[in-house]
């Protein structure tokens, strides 16, 4: 027999406490503000519904220093076994794919009070970080028993609960003891484990939500298409984004099925993403660009046209709206690469025929290779970063977060810190696209960055690029790169590194990292391998896994690393790494996630972070790769520009040692003896 609750008695403990330490409440029925109380009822109840969420007590604090108001939701059961369900210390309310576990949420007091926060701290604008309460009671005997815990939800720590402290009672809450709440709040952020982790998380939600969206699309909504697919998610995402005080984002009610030209669901998309780019000061040849390309699929009857009182394109907005939009909700906290995500999972179903060099002209490359080739380009908050065949814009995505990682950690000043920030993203990062439906990713990607796309260029880098920002107030001034990041098409000259000698040759200084087919380093860079030397030093060449681009590519890659604006020394020593094992195991399994296709089986983070203190000449913390074991070699090139790779470098012992010679005397005793049976066994008989 179930235990009955006391849960209207621990309720009753609860408020007592409040009153009695001076903290100002508000029970279940009551409203705080208007905007605590949007938040509350827009997101999903505890129960997966649509019915709201009413926390059994809330308060509103000010902290003393900051004069920032801090809602606190607190959860009340009243059961032995109802406080909180954990998973590895962890709040359990998401399941393995990102989709909230009711049970626990509606079960369980601290769960509860989760949900209720992280609802808050995600959909409203003023109050990014939340207090949540979870207050347990049952009864022991004549005892009442009580347990409490109490974890802080924020944006910045990514929505992940963390706990604050071991309380007994609500006298934290007290007036007098703000100060210290206070400076254990500025001190609760996520280690770069957790970070990392949560980012993981957040990718894998990422694609479980846009594999399910590719499905129906596919399936249910008949745009058979992939490429009409991406073009349509992208305008939908447009359409709803908006921009805060001026242009509202799209609501599903928007669109109503009407059939004339000019108010067709297709119609309205077109005219909300012209007013939004228009918001955000997009220039006109740009938004031009963007304009046509989504007209003909939002202009396509087949699309807009109601079928059983519901148009495709409403169809898929009420998805995008619903599933992918709140996970935008992040902003700039979380950098990944959506769109090229986005352009994985649209054409991860396509049956390939091109080249293997064609297959890798457009191809997504992982986050942890892009932030691999910026930290062994030393980005940092004042460096600027370019990329030539920018794709959805990967490179950018990840040294922007380097770059604000480093403006956040070097610079005190708020006021400061901010300005640079927006330096960072308006004037420091360009990127060049030929592909006008590659480009438009680009753009948006960096939208979802909160950078307004202010320099993603839809050129021909090799034929049409001055080297000039090109847009923007200082459009006519040369765009001061220091560093040069690029997975080029593999189908253009010297396997891609046309575009890297041309792009060295525009820079004074600062360093490149440019992943490339391994054989261009090889002998098949078609002479431009050579002229980059006489400008640039190779400092790096390191070979990658085999299996990197699983999927749409099989050629070995490496990356080759430079140091710009000084001319290669014949005596100087490149560090060559042999990195094909780098920890993970791949495989391809066409609609699962990188949860699945993508595992940590050998020490990937220790791994990668030895390589990059290899090439940065810094001590090491492992020893996975060192030149003992053959995995690292320091040696010299030629001017030729012909011998770049690690095969032509590696050092082959042919000095027996002394286990060899044991093998030898051991398999030469087997074989003798196996002989000596042998013959008298025939004698024997």
């Amino acid at each position: 027999m179930a235990a009955k609750s006391i849960e209207e008695k621990i309720e009753d403990i609860a408020k007592k406490q409040l009153d009695k330490f001076g903290v100002q409440y508000h029970i279940k029925t009551d409203n705080i503000n208007t905007e605590i109380d949007h938040a509350l009822q827009s997101a999903e109840s505890k129960s997966g519904g649509q019915g709201g969420n009413y926390p059994d007590i809330k308060c509103l604090i000010q902290l003393p220093s900051s004069q920032q108001y801090v809602p606190v939701m607190i959860e009340v059961k009243g059961t032995k076994g109802d406080f909180e369900k954990l998973e590895n210390g962890e709040v359990h309310n998401q399941d393995d794919n990102g989709k909230p576990l009711y049970k626990h949420i509606k079960k369980y007091a601290v769960n509860g009070a989760v949900h209720y926060s992280e609802a808050i701290a995600r959909i409203s604008k003023s109050y990014s970080e939340v207090i949540a309460i979870g207050f347990n009671g049952y009864e022991s005997g004549s005892t009442i028993n009580t347990e409490m815990g109490v974890y802080f939800v924020s944006k910045a720590n990514m929505y992940c609960p963390k706990k604050i402290d071991d309380y007994t009672d609500f006298s934290f809450l007290k007036s007098e003891n703000l100060s210290a709440l206070e400076t254990k709040l500025k001190n609760i952020l996520l280690s770069e484990d957790e970070k990392e982790r949560q980012t993981r998380e957040l990718e894998d939600r990422i694609e479980n939500t846009l594999q399910e969206l590719n499905q129906d699309m596919r399936d249910k909504m008949r745009v058979s298409e992939p490429k009409d697919r991406l073009k349509l998610v992208c305008a939908l995402i447009m359409a709803a984004l908006g921009v805060e005080g001026k242009v509202p984002p799209l609501e599903i009610e928007d669109l109503k099925g009407l059939q004339t030209e000019e108010d067709h669901d297709g119609a309205i998309i077109l005219r909300k993403i012209k007013v939004f780019l228009n918001e955000k000061h997009i220039p006109q040849e740009k938004l031009d660009n963007i304009y046509s390309l989504y007209k003909g699929i939002l202009n396509d009857a087949l699309y807009y046209k109601s079928n059983n009182g519901e148009s495709t394109i409403k169809t898929a907005f009420i998805y995008v709206k619903e599933e992918i939009m709140p996970i935008f909700t992040m902003g700039e906290e979380v950098h990944i690469d959506f769109t090229g995500k986005l352009l994985n999972v649209l054409t991860g179903w396509i049956t390939e025929r091109a080249s293997d060099d064609e297959k890798n002209d457009v191809v997504l490359t992982p986050r942890y290779v892009t932030e691999l080739m910026a930290r062994l380009c030393k980005v940092n908050k004042d460096s600027y970063v370019w990329d030539w065949a920018t794709g959805s814009a990967g490179f950018l995505v990840s040294a922007m977060k380097l770059m604000i990682d480093d403006a956040n950690k070097t610079i005190q000043s708020e006021d400061a810190r901010k300005a640079k920030i927006a330096k960072i993203k308006v004037d420091q990062l360009l990127g060049i696209e030929l592909r006008q439906d590659i480009y438009v990713l680009a753009v948006l990607n960096m939208i979802l960055m909160k950078d307004g796309s202010s320099h993603i260029l839809n050129k021909d880098s090799l034929k049409e690029y001055n080297g000039k920002y090109e847009q923007g107030m200082n459009k006519d001034d040369e765009f001061p790169a220091d560093v040069f990041l690029l997975n080029p098409p593999y189908s253009a000259e010297g396997k891609g590194f046309v575009f890297v000698e041309k792009a060295l040759n525009r820079m004074n200084k600062g360093r490149a990292a440019v992943i490339i087919q391994e054989n261009a380093g090889g002998g098949k860079g078609d002479g431009f391998t050579k002229k980059i030397l006489e400008h640039s030093t190779l400092l790096a060449s390191i070979r990658m896994p085999i299996d990197l681009f699983i999927g749409k590519s099989s050629v070995q890659t490496a990356i080759y690393l430079f140091e710009v604006g000084t001319p290669h020394d014949v005596e100087s020593l490149v560090t060559f790494v042999d990195f094909s094992n780098d920890g993970y195991a791949r495989q391809n399994r066409k609609k699962s996630n990188s949860k699945v296709n993508l595992k940590d089986v050998d020490y990937v983070k220790d791994r990668y972070a030895e390589l990059v203190d290899i090439v940065l000449n810094r001590k090491t913390k492992t020893s996975y790769y060192t030149e003992a074991n053959g995995l690292v070699v320091k040696d010299s090139i030629s001017l030729e520009g012909n011998d770049w790779t690690f095969n032509q470098h590696r050092k082959i012992d042919t000095m027996p040692t002394e286990a060899d010679f044991r093998k030898t005397v051991s398999d030469y005793l087997s074989w003798k003896l196996s002989t000596i049976i042998k013959e008298d066994s025939a004698n024997f008989q």
